[in-house]
């Protein structure tokens, strides 16, 4: 393995664990405190929060996934194929169809639709709908996404360790 091939994998290892890390730390503390505020007040945080996230360094190691797991597999591409390479396959085929794939085609139209419910000035009762047709749905599809996102850090952690010829 080159020394290249090495730095792209580290880069890509670092990456995946970030987005686990995120979606991980959201799953055992962001959800379960703000879904114990009232309905305006979750409503409130999600909309805040959704907003914040979409900055150059969630969309680094959140894009940087989908680019660098790959290429990370590309690079250590040999006949026969090697665990390595089959490890890193495995966690880019992972990330991009089931975390990113997740987010992509389920929390991010739930957090756009959300971000379009204008609170102010809407009932108690609207607030409420609007949340229980967000809250139940999203939270479904982010624990999958934990989920997988840990599973490719795995991945790519065995990646980084295992023994190759």
């Amino acid at each position: 393995m080159t020394n290249f091939s090495q730095l792209v994998l580290v880069v890509a290892t670092v990456l995946c664990g970030l987005v686990a890390g995120l979606f991980y730390a959201w799953s055992v503390s962001v959800m379960p405190g703000i879904g114990r505020l009232s309905d305006r007040g979750f409503m409130e945080a999600m909309q805040a929060m959704n907003r914040a996230i979409l900055n150059p360094l969630f969309f680094i190691s959140f894009m940087g996934c989908v680019l660098v797991l790959p290429a990370s597999a590309f690079l250590v591409y040999e006949r026969p194929l090697p665990l390595r390479f089959w490890l890193i396959a495995g966690a880019a085929l992972l990330y991009i169809f089931g975390v990113f794939g997740i987010t992509a085609g389920g929390n991010v139209p739930l957090n756009e639709a959300l971000d379009r419910f204008t609170i102010n000035g809407a009932s108690e009762e609207a607030i409420s709908n609007a949340r229980r047709q967000f809250e139940a749905r999203w939270l479904m599809l982010h624990q999958i996404r934990t989920v997988l996102s840990v599973v490719c850090f795995v991945l790519m952690v065995l990646a980084c360790v295992v023994r190759s010829k």
